[in-house]
């Protein structure tokens, strides 16, 4: 009589392949989109009018345009994404309260006291063309060069780094430096 070769028991390899799904799944990593965080303002009152804001002095804005070519305009010269941000701090602090670069308004501000605060505004505008990682990394020099002013400031004034300050000491520094980056809607110069 033949002998009988025994069968492979069939039943636990589904257990086997679920169990190596299950550990596929729980190890494997997932790569998150990058973006860029932005807090938009409040809504205007319904009743407001368009016309209602001030006109903002050419002096008080510091113009950033980025071609099609990726190149940039910084303030009408042609400049590298690796010189804005110390362009972009010079102009937001006005160390020397030159004429052409913002205004300074006094303000109280906690901790402070009366201090000189800009009215400057940073403007950035796009062309429909502008690669995507030139636009990240032109608003990274941006948000750098506040930053950056706000890191030095606090540690001049606290002496310790501004992630290290209370809600109340940063809000303050805020009020010093504050984010004004106004975007404007891209726009397709030349071209097809």
């Amino acid at each position: 009589m033949a002998k009988k070769i025994p069968e492979i028991p069939a039943a636990s390899l589904a257990d086997i392949a679920f169990m190596l799904l299950i550990f596929f799944l729980v190890t494997t990593t997932m790569d998150v989109d990058s973006g860029l965080e932005r807090r938009l303002p409040p809504m205007p009152p319904p009743d407001q009018e368009d016309d209602d804001t001030p006109p903002i002095k050419e002096r008080n804005v510091f113009v950033v345009l980025v071609n099609a070519n990726n190149q940039l305009l910084v303030e009408g010269e042609i400049s590298r994404v690796e010189d804005l941000r110390e362009k972009a701090k010079e102009f937001m602090a006005n160390p020397y309260n030159e004429e052409n670069l913002p205004e300074k308004e006094p303000k109280t501000v906690d901790f402070f006291g009366e201090v000189e605060v800009t009215k400057g505004v940073i403007s950035l505008r796009n062309d429909v063309g502008t690669q995507y990682g030139t636009y990240i990394a032109v608003q990274n020099e941006l948000v750098g060069a506040i930053n950056d002013l706000r890191e030095e400031l606090a540690k001049q004034k606290f002496g310790k780094s501004y992630d290290k300050l209370d809600r109340d000491q940063q809000g303050a520094i805020r009020d010093i430096y504050p984010s004004r980056i106004s975007e404007a809607e891209p726009k397709k110069v030349g071209g097809n």
